[in-house]
């Protein structure tokens, strides 16, 4: 396993994430665990998680499962670099009661002491703001922050979802505390969605957060999806399908998968390979339901694009371009 710096902290990270959102409704407990053990044999440290995530199995579901396999072996817990995330209302069908969701102050400590309970620890490595609250100023949030580092509680904050000039405007708040402020960012980015290059990767990069991508196989597409339907395997569902009824992103999707049958190389694979090469990517999340999806992942870190490769993959999924040049932090 290769390891890297987590933005400009000291905290060692794999390249890889393990992503954990699929433990709970897709995954059961047991082979959740396996999932864990295996990944942690591999090297991969960093576990990430959401205290909403479970939702069939019922939210806060995939945090419990977590704390469950922490307390089967609690020497586990010293390996892992935790990072869970807080945003959304936690209730059960029902509205977010006031001050249950969001991230004031109040919905911040709730939002930890329930986390922590749920994972079985006394601290969470790196805590994460899911989205954006445009209501809440970043002087209340790093206040709340500031405490519970203090008592131990959270160690790191990073970012999810943030525009570039939110990153910005968290960050400068965070100095003018005299506070380390977001040291990660969890965005949107792979091959087929590459927004993230305009503004929210320059903005990281400038201030020193490790970019995290989410959805590196864009939920499915990059995964073989139309090898798959040829084989007469599992066929797209959902927003892939929707996705591919698009005539420009099927054909685009199949010179893909031309390019890597050319040159015998795996849709998921690759596509997690490319994100390796990204300038700023720490490491992406992989959210495998099955041991062989996390075995499939381990393999990309062992994968070498040849440059001729990487062009075609720019020619087929072009990047937005620079950010213009008056753009300057």
């Amino acid at each position: 396993m290769e390891y890297t710096q987590l933005g400009r902290t000291g905290l060692k990270v794999g390249r890889l994430v393990l992503g954990t959102m699929n433990f709970g409704p897709q995954t059961d407990e047991a082979t959740s665990h396996a999932i864990m053990d295996a990944a942690l044999d591999a090297g991969l440290n960093l576990f990430d998680t959401a205290n909403t995530y479970g939702q069939t199995a019922g939210k806060g579901r995939t945090e419990e499962i977590i704390g469950s396999w922490f307390a089967r072996d609690p020497s586990h817990r010293d390996k892992v670099v935790l990072a869970t995330k807080m945003y959304g209302n936690m209730a059960e069908g029902a509205p977010a009661w006031p001050n249950h969701d969001k991230l004031s102050a109040v919905s911040i400590r709730r939002a930890v002491e329930g986390s922590l309970r749920r994972l079985g620890t006394d601290r969470i490595d790196v805590y994460q703001f899911h989205h954006v609250d445009r209501l809440t100023p970043f002087e209340e949030i790093w206040q709340a922050v500031d405490v519970l580092i203090r008592q131990g509680k959270i160690l790191y904050a990073g970012s999810s979802n943030f525009p570039g000039y939110k990153i910005a405007q968290a960050n400068e708040a965070a100095a003018r505390r005299g506070m380390v402020g977001l040291v990660s960012e969890q965005c949107h980015y792979n091959l087929h969605e590459r927004r993230a290059e305009m503004e929210v990767i320059p903005a990281a990069q400038e201030y020193g957060l490790g970019v995290v991508p989410w959805s590196p196989l864009a939920g499915g597409l990059l995964g073989g999806v139309l090898r798959k339907e040829v084989r007469g395997g599992r066929r797209a569902t959902g927003r892939t399908a929707a996705r591919l009824a698009d005539p420009a992103v099927r054909a685009r999707v199949q010179a893909y998968e031309d390019l890597l049958d050319k040159h015998g190389l795996d849709p998921g694979e690759t596509a997690l390979a490319w994100l390796l090469t990204r300038p700023g990517v720490t490491g992406p999340i992989i959210g495998p339901r099955t041991p062989e999806q996390l075995r499939s992942a381990l393999r990309a870190l062992e994968l070498r694009l040849g440059g001729e490769v990487l062009t075609a993959l720019d020619e087929i999924f072009p990047g937005p371009g620079p950010a213009p040049e008056a753009f300057a932090w």
